[in-house]
């Protein structure tokens, strides 16, 4: 394996420092200090904060997609509950990208045609999936609205068991499979009979 470059130790670092702490608090100086560099190694690949959060997010983004597409290549019996799981767990597993990807003041999407193209990306997994479960004769607003539906269940459950009081509420979580999936039942947007198409 060839050994990491400047830019992809510093990536690293400030992705560590925010699983960690969060986003709001990060500087040039601590992702430096904990990558090991000097103060200005950072500005050599990013202008500022606003460009080390396009590079988290689009990394992030990108990784997402392929969770996604790995979770619907299982060919199970419950793939819309293997969608949700797939979100959840790279949002677990990710939390440096995962709470940089969906903060508009951090990275706007707008404002960086690329960093959109690979968020468009990760959004037409889903709805891809959505129009091929409801069927040819869905229409454009119901696939809009489960597509919806099934992202908020995703994130909400995703933000609860990072950042919320979840586990004080309901107790320690044993099985965060069985989990995700009681609660997608639950919802009615996943059937334990559900099937691809």
């Amino acid at each position: 394996m060839a050994p990491a470059t400047l830019r992809e130790t510093v990536l690293k670092a400030a992705v560590d420092y925010i699983a960690e702490h969060g986003p709001d608090g990060l500087s040039f100086r601590q992702v430096a200090v904990a990558a090991g560099v000097s103060h200005q190694a950072p500005y050599h690949h990013f202008t500022d904060r606003k460009g080390i959060f396009a590079a988290i997010a689009a990394e992030g983004y990108e990784m997402f997609t392929q969770a996604m597409l790995d979770a619907l290549a299982r060919d199970s019996a419950e793939p819309a509950a293997d969608l949700l799981e797939s979100y959840v767990e790279f949002a677990l597993s990710h939390r440096g990208h995962f709470r940089v990807m969906f903060r508009p003041d951090l990275c706007s999407l707008a404002d960086d045609p690329e960093l959109q193209r690979v968020a468009d990306g990760s959004f037409d997994v889903l709805v891809d999936f959505v129009r091929t479960e409801l069927g040819p004769k869905a229409s454009i607003v119901d696939i809009r609205a489960r597509a919806t539906a099934m992202w908020s269940l995703a994130h909400g459950l995703a933000t609860l068991l990072i950042d919320g009081p979840l586990e004080p509420k309901i107790g320690p979580i044993k099985n965060r499979r069985a989990l995700i999936r009681a609660v997608a039942q639950q919802s009615g947007l996943v059937s334990p009979k559900s099937r691809r198409r």
